[in-house]
């Protein structure tokens, strides 16, 4: 029987962009990734790529930015004033915060640019926008 929604599934998985650059794989996590199948768990590219797999079988899938983590929105990238920042934290350029929103959510941000009373701050997925190459292998399912 292949994998359908509802399954519980173990995945090992190498990400990788365009360029070849790993960005992330189930060997850094040092274990499988473990989710239901078909749920929205994972991006809907992974979610749709390992329904209808077997045990041990492999597969090498390209999703693009729709079916990842969207597409880049210039409306995520803000212009805050300095003294919203926690006073713990020196800010540079590049540098990666977690925000909070109201309602809980943990939002990863990097600061794009520091002004004199402000700093920009792009809220954007650090992978939106990029063709996602992924190499999946289903390890286990029930």
């Amino acid at each position: 029987m292949p994998v359908e929604k509802g399954n519980k599934v173990k995945i090992e998985y190498t990400g990788t962009l365009e360029d070849g650059t790993v960005f992330d794989s189930s060997e850094k996590h040092g274990q499988p990734l473990e989710f239901e199948a078909g749920t929205g768990l994972v991006i809907p590219g992974f979610d749709n790529a390992i329904l209808g797999m077997e045990k041990d079988e492999e597969k090498d899938v390209k999703i693009k930015p729709e079916e990842g983590y969207g597409e880049r929105r210039e409306e995520l990238v803000k212009e805050v004033p300095k003294d919203k920042l926690p006073k713990e934290v020196e800010p540079k350029e590049g540098m990666m915060l977690v925000m909070a929103t109201p309602d809980g959510h943990k939002i990863p941000t990097k600061i794009v640019k520091i002004g004199d009373e402000t700093i920009t701050l792009d809220m954007n997925h650090p992978l939106a926008g990029k063709t996602l190459n992924f190499k999946i292998k289903v390890v286990e399912y029930s």
